[in-house]
Protein backbone atom coordinates (compact mmCIF):
# COMPACT_ATOMS: atom_id res chain seq x y z
CA UNK A 1 0.00 0.00 0.00
CA UNK A 2 1.28 3.44 -0.89
CA UNK A 3 0.09 6.74 0.45
CA UNK A 4 0.82 8.50 -2.83
CA UNK A 5 2.64 7.89 -6.06
CA UNK A 6 6.22 6.96 -5.38
CA UNK A 7 5.75 6.97 -1.60
CA UNK A 8 5.56 3.94 0.64
CA UNK A 9 3.30 3.51 3.64
CA UNK A 10 4.99 3.72 7.04
CA UNK A 11 4.04 0.11 7.84
CA UNK A 12 5.57 -1.22 4.62
CA UNK A 13 8.70 0.89 5.11
CA UNK A 14 9.06 -0.46 8.65
CA UNK A 15 8.58 -4.02 7.42
CA UNK A 16 11.32 -3.51 4.85
CA UNK A 17 13.51 -2.06 7.58
CA UNK A 18 12.94 -5.13 9.74
CA UNK A 19 13.75 -7.42 6.81
CA UNK A 20 17.05 -5.60 6.32
CA UNK A 21 17.59 -5.77 10.10
CA UNK A 22 17.33 -9.58 10.06
CA UNK A 23 19.70 -9.75 7.10
CA UNK A 24 22.19 -7.46 8.82
CA UNK A 25 21.93 -9.46 12.04
CA UNK A 26 22.78 -12.70 10.26
CA UNK A 27 25.67 -11.18 8.30
CA UNK A 28 27.28 -9.43 11.27
CA UNK A 29 26.58 -12.17 13.80
CA UNK A 30 27.39 -15.28 11.78
CA UNK A 31 31.15 -15.42 12.53
CA UNK A 32 30.53 -15.45 16.28
CA UNK A 33 27.54 -17.76 15.97
CA UNK A 34 29.98 -20.35 14.58
CA UNK A 35 32.65 -19.78 17.26
CA UNK A 36 33.06 -22.39 20.00
CA UNK A 37 34.24 -19.91 22.62
CA UNK A 38 30.98 -18.02 22.29
CA UNK A 39 28.95 -21.18 22.85
CA UNK A 40 30.76 -21.87 26.12
CA UNK A 41 30.64 -18.24 27.25
CA UNK A 42 26.88 -18.44 27.11
CA UNK A 43 27.14 -21.09 29.83
CA UNK A 44 30.13 -19.86 31.82
CA UNK A 45 29.51 -16.10 32.00
CA UNK A 46 28.52 -14.73 35.40
CA UNK A 47 24.85 -13.65 35.10
CA UNK A 48 25.58 -10.23 36.56
CA UNK A 49 28.30 -9.55 34.01
CA UNK A 50 26.10 -10.76 31.18
CA UNK A 51 23.28 -8.46 32.28
CA UNK A 52 25.71 -5.52 32.55
CA UNK A 53 26.99 -6.22 29.05
CA UNK A 54 23.47 -6.44 27.65
CA UNK A 55 22.57 -3.11 29.28
CA UNK A 56 25.64 -1.41 27.83
CA UNK A 57 24.80 -2.87 24.44
CA UNK A 58 21.25 -1.50 24.73
CA UNK A 59 22.56 2.00 25.45
CA UNK A 60 24.83 1.73 22.41
CA UNK A 61 21.86 0.64 20.28
CA UNK A 62 19.81 3.64 21.39
CA UNK A 63 22.60 5.96 20.29
CA UNK A 64 23.14 4.12 17.02
CA UNK A 65 19.45 4.46 16.25
CA UNK A 66 19.94 8.22 16.18
CA UNK A 67 22.82 8.00 13.69
CA UNK A 68 21.91 5.04 11.51
CA UNK A 69 19.11 2.81 12.70
CA UNK A 70 16.98 0.62 10.47
CA UNK A 71 14.30 3.33 10.25
CA UNK A 72 14.21 7.08 10.61
CA UNK A 73 13.55 8.36 14.12
CA UNK A 74 12.64 11.77 15.45
CA UNK A 75 12.72 11.35 19.24
CA UNK A 76 14.46 9.53 22.07
CA UNK A 77 11.36 7.40 22.58
CA UNK A 78 11.55 6.18 18.97
CA UNK A 79 15.27 5.46 19.41
CA UNK A 80 14.52 3.37 22.50
CA UNK A 81 11.77 1.49 20.66
CA UNK A 82 14.12 0.79 17.77
CA UNK A 83 16.75 -0.45 20.22
CA UNK A 84 14.20 -2.87 21.64
CA UNK A 85 13.33 -3.95 18.09
CA UNK A 86 17.02 -4.54 17.30
CA UNK A 87 17.39 -6.60 20.47
CA UNK A 88 14.34 -8.62 19.49
CA UNK A 89 15.77 -9.24 16.03
CA UNK A 90 19.07 -10.27 17.61
CA UNK A 91 17.40 -12.69 20.02
CA UNK A 92 15.17 -14.28 17.39
CA UNK A 93 17.96 -14.50 14.85
CA UNK A 94 20.43 -15.97 17.34
CA UNK A 95 17.90 -18.54 18.52
CA UNK A 96 17.06 -19.59 14.97
CA UNK A 97 20.66 -19.98 13.82
CA UNK A 98 21.84 -21.71 17.01
CA UNK A 99 18.94 -24.14 16.72
CA UNK A 100 19.78 -24.71 13.05
CA UNK A 101 23.37 -25.58 14.02
CA UNK A 102 22.16 -27.84 16.86
CA UNK A 103 23.99 -25.64 19.39
CA UNK A 104 20.77 -25.37 21.36
CA UNK A 105 17.97 -27.88 21.62
CA UNK A 106 14.95 -28.85 23.70
CA UNK A 107 16.98 -31.32 25.80
CA UNK A 108 19.23 -28.54 27.17
CA UNK A 109 18.57 -26.70 30.45
CA UNK A 110 16.66 -23.47 29.99
CA UNK A 111 19.40 -21.33 31.57
CA UNK A 112 22.00 -22.73 29.15
CA UNK A 113 19.79 -21.95 26.16
CA UNK A 114 19.05 -18.46 27.47
CA UNK A 115 22.73 -17.73 28.08
CA UNK A 116 23.81 -18.85 24.62
CA UNK A 117 21.09 -16.83 22.94
CA UNK A 118 21.70 -13.73 25.09
CA UNK A 119 25.43 -13.47 24.40
CA UNK A 120 25.00 -14.13 20.68
CA UNK A 121 22.21 -11.58 20.40
CA UNK A 122 24.68 -8.73 21.02
CA UNK A 123 26.54 -8.76 17.67
CA UNK A 124 23.32 -9.63 15.87
CA UNK A 125 21.47 -6.67 17.38
CA UNK A 126 24.35 -4.41 16.30
CA UNK A 127 24.10 -5.74 12.75
CA UNK A 128 20.34 -5.28 12.82
CA UNK A 129 20.67 -1.66 13.89
CA UNK A 130 23.11 -0.57 11.17
CA UNK A 131 21.60 -2.71 8.42
CA UNK A 132 19.74 0.17 6.76
CA UNK A 133 22.88 1.96 5.60
CA UNK A 134 24.76 -1.18 4.63
CA UNK A 135 21.89 -3.07 2.96
CA UNK A 136 19.84 -0.26 1.45
CA UNK A 137 20.70 -1.26 -2.09
CA UNK A 138 22.89 1.74 -2.72
CA UNK A 139 20.04 4.20 -2.44
CA UNK A 140 20.84 7.74 -1.56
CA UNK A 141 20.91 8.50 2.10
CA UNK A 142 18.40 11.18 3.09
CA UNK A 143 20.11 14.54 3.37
CA UNK A 144 18.82 15.25 6.89
CA UNK A 145 20.34 11.99 8.14
CA UNK A 146 23.66 12.87 6.57
CA UNK A 147 23.53 16.18 8.36
CA UNK A 148 22.65 14.51 11.67
CA UNK A 149 25.87 12.52 11.54
CA UNK A 150 28.01 15.32 10.12
CA UNK A 151 26.86 17.76 12.79
CA UNK A 152 27.15 15.38 15.72
CA UNK A 153 28.61 17.02 18.80
CA UNK A 154 32.06 16.22 20.10
CA UNK A 155 30.45 13.81 22.54
CA UNK A 156 28.56 12.24 19.66
CA UNK A 157 31.79 11.65 17.76
CA UNK A 158 33.31 9.94 20.79
CA UNK A 159 30.16 7.86 21.21
CA UNK A 160 30.47 6.57 17.65
CA UNK A 161 34.08 5.67 18.38
CA UNK A 162 32.97 3.72 21.45
CA UNK A 163 30.34 1.86 19.43
CA UNK A 164 32.83 0.88 16.75
CA UNK A 165 35.45 -0.13 19.31
CA UNK A 166 32.93 -2.28 21.17
CA UNK A 167 31.85 -4.12 18.05
CA UNK A 168 35.34 -5.08 16.86
CA UNK A 169 36.70 -5.75 20.35
CA UNK A 170 33.73 -8.01 21.05
CA UNK A 171 34.56 -10.08 17.97
CA UNK A 172 38.01 -11.03 19.28
CA UNK A 173 37.70 -10.81 23.08
CA UNK A 174 36.09 -14.25 23.55
CA UNK A 175 39.14 -16.01 22.10
CA UNK A 176 42.07 -17.17 24.21
CA UNK A 177 44.42 -15.90 21.51
CA UNK A 178 44.17 -12.37 22.95
CA UNK A 179 45.92 -13.48 26.13
CA UNK A 180 48.35 -15.68 24.22
CA UNK A 181 49.41 -12.83 21.95
CA UNK A 182 49.86 -10.54 24.96
CA UNK A 183 52.00 -13.22 26.64
CA UNK A 184 54.20 -13.68 23.56
CA UNK A 185 54.83 -9.97 22.97
CA UNK A 186 57.76 -8.21 24.60
CA UNK A 187 57.53 -4.72 26.08
CA UNK A 188 58.95 -3.28 22.87
CA UNK A 189 56.39 -5.17 20.80
CA UNK A 190 53.62 -3.72 22.94
CA UNK A 191 54.96 -0.17 22.69
CA UNK A 192 55.17 -0.44 18.91
CA UNK A 193 51.64 -1.86 18.85
CA UNK A 194 50.33 1.14 20.80
CA UNK A 195 52.05 3.56 18.40
CA UNK A 196 50.74 1.71 15.34
CA UNK A 197 47.22 1.67 16.81
CA UNK A 198 47.33 5.44 17.36
CA UNK A 199 48.68 6.12 13.89
CA UNK A 200 46.11 3.94 12.17
CA UNK A 201 43.28 5.47 14.17
CA UNK A 202 44.45 8.93 13.14
CA UNK A 203 45.16 8.11 9.51
CA UNK A 204 42.04 6.07 8.85
CA UNK A 205 39.66 8.72 10.11
CA UNK A 206 41.37 12.01 9.36
CA UNK A 207 43.91 11.48 6.60
CA UNK A 208 42.85 8.68 4.25
CA UNK A 209 40.17 9.65 1.76
CA UNK A 210 37.31 7.44 2.94
CA UNK A 211 33.81 8.50 1.98
CA UNK A 212 31.98 9.83 5.01
CA UNK A 213 35.11 10.42 7.06
CA UNK A 214 35.27 13.08 9.75
CA UNK A 215 36.25 16.42 8.32
CA UNK A 216 38.49 18.50 10.53
CA UNK A 217 36.83 21.57 11.92
CA UNK A 218 38.15 24.90 10.71
CA UNK A 219 41.31 25.80 12.58
CA UNK A 220 41.98 22.19 13.64
CA UNK A 221 45.47 21.31 12.49
CA UNK A 222 46.92 17.81 12.57
CA UNK A 223 48.30 18.19 16.10
CA UNK A 224 45.12 19.63 17.55
CA UNK A 225 43.04 16.96 15.83
CA UNK A 226 45.35 14.26 17.13
CA UNK A 227 44.97 15.55 20.68
CA UNK A 228 41.23 16.20 20.47
CA UNK A 229 40.12 13.02 18.73
CA UNK A 230 42.84 10.42 18.23
CA UNK A 231 44.13 10.28 21.79
CA UNK A 232 40.62 10.19 23.34
CA UNK A 233 39.61 7.63 20.71
CA UNK A 234 42.44 5.34 21.70
CA UNK A 235 41.60 5.83 25.37
CA UNK A 236 38.04 4.77 24.56
CA UNK A 237 39.36 1.68 22.75
CA UNK A 238 41.40 0.76 25.84
CA UNK A 239 38.44 1.27 28.19
CA UNK A 240 36.09 -0.69 25.95
CA UNK A 241 38.66 -3.47 25.66
CA UNK A 242 39.02 -3.70 29.43
CA UNK A 243 35.25 -3.79 29.88
CA UNK A 244 34.83 -6.60 27.35
CA UNK A 245 37.73 -8.56 28.85
CA UNK A 246 36.19 -8.16 32.31
CA UNK A 247 32.81 -9.25 31.01
CA UNK A 248 34.29 -12.46 29.62
CA UNK A 249 36.39 -13.12 32.72
CA UNK A 250 39.67 -12.70 30.84
CA UNK A 251 41.23 -10.54 33.57
CA UNK A 252 40.16 -12.54 36.63
CA UNK A 253 43.18 -13.59 38.68
CA UNK A 254 45.57 -12.10 36.11
CA UNK A 255 48.60 -10.00 37.02
CA UNK A 256 48.30 -6.28 36.32
CA UNK A 257 51.09 -6.23 33.76
CA UNK A 258 49.46 -9.03 31.82
CA UNK A 259 46.11 -7.26 31.97
CA UNK A 260 47.74 -4.11 30.57
CA UNK A 261 49.38 -6.13 27.80
CA UNK A 262 46.08 -7.79 26.88
CA UNK A 263 44.38 -4.38 26.85
CA UNK A 264 47.00 -3.11 24.38
CA UNK A 265 46.38 -6.14 22.16
CA UNK A 266 42.59 -5.84 22.14
CA UNK A 267 42.82 -2.05 21.74
CA UNK A 268 44.38 -2.62 18.32
CA UNK A 269 41.14 -3.93 16.73
CA UNK A 270 39.23 -1.61 19.06
CA UNK A 271 41.05 1.43 17.64
CA UNK A 272 40.33 0.26 14.10
CA UNK A 273 36.68 -0.15 15.04
CA UNK A 274 36.66 3.37 16.47
CA UNK A 275 38.25 4.66 13.27
CA UNK A 276 35.74 3.11 10.88
CA UNK A 277 32.62 3.58 13.01
CA UNK A 278 31.51 6.67 11.05
CA UNK A 279 32.00 4.80 7.80
CA UNK A 280 29.76 1.94 8.92
CA UNK A 281 27.04 3.80 10.81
Amino acid sequence: MTTSAGSTSPDLAYAKGLARAFAGAIIFGLPLLMTMEMWFLGIALHPGRLVAFLLVNFVILVGLSRFGGFERTDSLFEDVMDAFAACGVGILGAAAVLALFAIIGPAMPADEIAGKIAIQSVPMSFGAMIARKQLSGGGAEPQDEKEAVREASYGGQLFLMAAGALFLAFNVAPTEEMQLIAYLMSTWHLLVLVVVSLLLLHLFVYRVGFAGQKERAEGHGAVRTFLAYTIPGYGIALAVGLFVLWTFGRVDGTAYDQVAATMAVIAFPGALGAAIARLVV
